[in-house]
């Protein structure tokens, strides 16, 4: 697997490894070091087709197979994401930039998904319906909904993958991947595995490419059932306008600006120590993370003073280096938009208390920003309406849970939340009263493979994860069968 970082590389398509009908290839960059790390073909729309035309000559026969057999392919796929979790985690970190460690946790979460859909492909259950008369059985069954294609983002290019294609696979469903052109690496390594494994031909197909081009295919292909996307908002609406034409079956996970509450009560170093996880880990580059870190009034000062003093240990550099806590952003133009929402609050009040600046090393030449900290943040300032996706806290004061409800909600999105308190009424209460897909009381790593991941209001339709992943793949019919006699 290491020469997936020195050699061109090559589509998956029908079982075989293949080259873009055109010719053309698209460039990896290390996003810590600006250096090309290898290439990919640049997929054109006939070559979406074509991994489409075999994912429908698999179909039936995937569908087909009994439900043990899809779970063995599943589980040996998780045994070799374990197995080769080191060699996959540095393709990771070498595309996307976060530190080793990080990267190799994500490989093995990953394959937590493939093993817990190895087993929910077991579990597809029916019903039987009491009948109005005695003549007639009635009865509901889930049957796969047929060629589904996945489109993956840059941030965890490994875990999306896994989240989507796992419980499609599982249901029956052969899946078409089109991976983020700034990722695909850890997508073929994958890819590879599943080669290994002896997936059948068409069952699983890669796609490499820039999404522009490749979108109209997936879109206006009949034979493509149900797109799964993880990724912005306007790309989101984008593929849900797309698929209306054919009313394809969509499932969208878009973008969050998560509200991080800690009230007075709340164990103000545990608190603090779960802000460092959830907003600074991948360097704040998670749809999950805390966008709006709202402190209660009387904790404020010292909140501060103790998340600062944390956030300066936080060492930053190249992923691969021991010890790195904080890696590069993807690429230049986020780089420039998270030090324009940092200058934008300061320049409308808000105290810089550490960090605020771009960073550079003298042996490296990436897209670095400080872990920062903004003090005074209020709700004229762009970062508290756009999902900033940087190593940026800003802190903003609060009185009340009525207070905080109110400011935490004021948002399009509602994919995931934080609540932090030791009083079990008030968690209760600001849980049941957040508008988001997802609370995390006290837990800022609330997402697990047997549970549901779901975004609210602008963060997405539809879901991912646990027994509920199957049903995005799956279609009810209904029987109503008269007896004769």
């Amino acid at each position: 697997m290491s020469s997936i970082l020195t050699d061109h590389q090559k589509m998956y398509s029908n079982g075989r490894w293949v080259e873009a009908i055109s010719g053309q290839y698209i460039e990896v960059m290390n996003p810590a070091t600006g250096e090309v790390i290898g290439s990919v073909p640049a997929g054109d729309r006939p070559d979406a087709a074509a991994a489409i035309d075999a994912a429908d000559k698999a179909f039936k026969p995937w569908a087909g197979k009994t439900p043990q057999e899809r779970s063995d392919y599943l589980y040996k796929t998780y045994e070799k994401l374990v197995e080769r979790a080191d060699e996959i985690a540095a393709i990771l970190t070498a595309e996307q930039g976060k530190p080793l460690q990080e990267a190799k946790g994500e490989v093995l979460f990953a394959a937590e998904y493939f093993r817990w859909y190895s087993e929910e492909a077991k579990r597809v259950y029916g019903e039987t319906i009491p009948a109005p008369t005695p003549a007639k059985r009635l009865m509901v069954i889930r049957q796969p909904i047929g060629v589904v294609v996945a489109i993956t983002p840059w941030n965890f290019p490994a875990l999306m993958i896994a989240r989507k294609i796992a419980p499609a696979l599982a249901a029956g469903c052969p899946i078409v991947l089109k991976p983020a052109e700034l990722t695909p690496l850890t997508a073929i390594a994958i890819f590879q595995i599943f080669e290994e494994v002896g997936f059948p031909a068409g069952v699983a197909n890669l796609v490499t490419g820039v999404g522009s081009v490749l979108g109209p295919e997936f879109l206006e292909n009949i034979k493509v059932k149900k797109i799964t996307f993880t990724g912005s908002t306007a790309v989101g609406k984008y593929l849900l306008k797309g698929s209306a034409d054919q009313m394809k079956k969509v499932s969208l996970e878009l973008g969050g600006h998560a509200p991080f509450i800690v009230f007075d009560d709340a164990d103000i170093d545990a608190a603090v120590e779960a802000c460092i996880i959830s907003k600074f880990r991948n360097a704040g580059q998670t749809c999950i993370c805390s966008n709006r870190i709202f402190i209660q009034d009387p904790i404020l000062g010292l909140f501060s003073e103790k998340l600062a003093e944390q956030v300066k240990k936080l060492k930053m550099g190249n992923g691969s280096a021991e010890g790195v806590d904080v890696g590069p952003l993807i690429d230049e133009r986020a780089l420039n938009k998270v030090h324009e929402h940092v200058q934008d609050a300061v320049a409308k009040g808000a105290k810089l208390v550490t960090g605020g600046s771009k960073w550079k090393a003298d042996s490296l030449d990436g897209s670095f920003y400080l872990p920062t900290i903004l003090r005074d943040v209020d709700d004229s300032m762009l970062i508290c309406h756009e999902e900033t996706f940087g190593p940026v806290a800003p802190l903003i004061s609060f009185s009340t849970e009525e207070e905080v409800l109110e400011k935490a909600n004021n948002s399009n999105y509602g994919l995931a939340s934080y609540v932090f308190t030791n009083d079990l009424g008030r968690a209760f209460r600001v849980s049941e009263g957040l508008e988001s897909g997802m609370v995390g009381v006290n837990d800022p790593l609330p997402t697990v493979a047997q549970s549901l991941f779901i975004g609210w209001k602008e963060s997405g339709v539809g879901y991912e994860g646990g027994k509920y992943g199957m049903d995005q793949y799956l279609e009810m019919k209904y029987i109503s069968m008269l007896l004769n006699g």
